[in-house]
């Protein structure tokens, strides 16, 4: 069977090209050009991947994002964006993106992308590990439902955030490396940036409360990575 990927771009060009460069990587796609019709198109199509653009009519990629994480949708979704500041990055992947592709980009870093995203999320191709309920510090988070509660409050997780947290919990003290976490949660094809683990880890901080001056339990170690300190 086909990997079925959703490509929501309203750009004819950039779609015919997406459209080709993928077909001819044997991919099966459908596409959606407007935001306010493509969480109907991720019912219908039900792709194994969703390649989102941020700028759409409609709806923007981030509410379509928000949207899918909050019905439950837990597709990887990789998003394209023409703006190059981090804070739109950030703000991607804080509502549940899992990935981005700043605008242009080669055909090489997009199937790069979006190979080490399906590696991670297809069956049979994530090791299986406990999805039972961690505690750091005062927050618990729950694999199963995707969500970190902190007293009162309730936060969704994106896969990779679950999957960073639990490589993290699993290695408790020690430093571990940018290119240990990346190749542990992004997969060993990843081609991107540090700058992606980076803005991960500071929504992750905010979710646990951590997010002051001087974090108490994801600490950043200089030159190498980052540790937990439960």
């Amino acid at each position: 069977m086909k990997i079925k990927i959703l490509i929501v771009e309203d750009d004819p060009h950039i779609l015919l090209g997406l459209e080709e460069v993928l077909t001819s990587e044997d991919y099966e796609t459908a596409s959606c050009s407007r935001g306010d019709e493509a969480v109907a198109a991720v019912a219908k199509f039900e792709p194994t991947l969703i390649v989102l653009d941020v700028m759409l009519p409609g709806a923007s990629g981030y509410d379509i994002c928000k949207q899918l994480r909050a019905k439950k949708v837990s597709t990887p979704i990789l998003m394209l964006t023409a703006k190059g500041q981090e804070i739109d990055k950030v703000i991607g992947l804080d509502l549940g993106a899992d990935d981005y592709v700043t605008k242009p980009f080669g055909v090489r870093e997009l199937l790069a992308r979006i190979q080490a995203l399906l590696r991670r999320s297809r069956p049979g191709q994530v090791p299986a590990g406990d999805e039972s309920p961690f505690q750091i510090g005062l927050a618990t988070i729950d694999p199963k439902t995707f969500q970190l509660k902190r007293g009162r409050v309730v936060a969704e997780l994106t896969a990779k955030e679950v999957k960073l947290l639990q490589v993290f919990h699993a290695h408790v003290g020690e430093v571990l490396s940018r290119d240990k976490l990346l190749n542990e949660v992004w997969g060993y094809n990843y081609y991107g940036t540090t700058r992606t683990l980076d803005q991960v880890i500071v929504q992750l901080r905010k979710k646990l409360g951590d997010n002051g001056g001087e974090p108490r339990h994801l600490l950043t170690i200089h030159g190498v990575g980052y540790k937990l300190v439960a």
